[in-house]
């Protein structure tokens, strides 16, 4: 139950990350709010780590390229991915976002060499025509044509959920060799190194105080949602705890209506509605899985 209500305030506080984001991010490049979101999350997590007695420690690593790649992917995933989110109703944004786990099943298979049976194959495929179904241009959430902003905004959402699942896969390889606080601390110093150099390609542009402060707020609740998920998993199995994170879904419909005034039309209901259903289905087919070779290897003779 721990776990379950550390998940549940994780999702609550990144999508204050995503509304902060929405909100104060308009007219500003995405290389700047990377920068923000990474920057600043450095301060609860080493705020976190330090009150552990784990700051000096989750600097040392074995992968320092590991995580550039990381950093890279991660920063291209949020740049693309907020660039969205300024541009797209937050509905049809969050839900585009979630082809990323689905996408990872399909990499896992072909990079991990990960064994992917029918069950999580047919779940991904129908997972993401319900992203096809949200995006298709006939099917808009808006009830007027889609406006070459909205059509530049889906293409950058579903890059940013393409890479966004390459970097799942880059997190995999790493944990076998690195603790998670290691992986979250260089996530970060990478990012905001990154995002700064950006500066040199894109002119970045002065926020208001009140933009600024949104931004800043943005950062802070990424670090936060970073630990409270970490520890949701600390205290619970992934299958376990990982279907609440659909629980933004509701959290967007209404933000996006009495925030910022968006409608949900029938496309994103019933695109959404699929994607979760494949989402969760992945999910309860690995819990059942693990409970059978949990059973498997309990009458196992010892040594076999």
């Amino acid at each position: 139950m721990l776990g379950i209500l550390l998940k549940c305030i994780s999702v609550v506080v990144f999508v204050g990350m995503q509304t902060a984001i929405k909100t104060g991010g308009e007219a500003i490049p995405a290389g700047e709010i990377v920068f923000f979101r990474s920057f600043f999350a450095l301060i609860p997590v080493a705020i976190y780590l330090a009150w552990l007695g784990d700051l000096g420690t989750a600097m040392k690593t074995d992968d320092l390229p590991g995580h550039v790649v990381r950093g890279l992917v991660g920063v291209t995933s949020m740049g693309f991915g907020f660039f969205a989110l300024t541009r797209l109703p937050y509905p049809e944004w969050i839900t585009i976002s979630y082809a990323a786990p689905l996408l990872t099943v399909v990499f896992a298979a072909v990079f991990l060499k990960e064994v992917v049976r029918l069950y999580r194959w047919s779940a991904a495929i129908v997972g993401l025509l319900g992203i096809v179904v949200v995006t298709l241009p006939s099917l808009s959430v808006t009830a007027e044509p889609l406006d070459d902003a909205e059509l530049v905004g889906i293409g950058a959402a579903l890059i940013s959920a393409t890479v966004a699942a390459i970097a799942m896969i880059q997190i995999r390889r790493l944990v076998r060799t690195e603790a998670t606080a290691t992986i979250v601390v260089y996530f970060s110093l990478t990012c905001s190194a990154i995002a700064a150099v950006s500066a040199l390609i894109f002119p970045w542009v002065m926020p208001s105080p009140q933009q600024a402060a949104f931004l800043v707020v943005a950062g802070l609740c990424g670090g936060v949602g970073q630990l409270l998920l970490t520890s949701a998993y600390r205290y619970a199995d992934a299958s376990t705890v990982a279907p609440f994170e659909y629980t933004s879904m509701i959290l967007a419909i209404a933000i996006g209506y009495f925030v910022f005034g968006e409608a949900v039309g029938l496309a994103t209901l019933i695109g959404g509605g699929i994607v979760v259903s494949a989402g969760i289905f992945i999910i309860w087919r690995e819990h059942r899985l693990g409970i059978e070779r949990n059973r498997a290897r309990g009458v196992s003779p010892p040594g076999g």
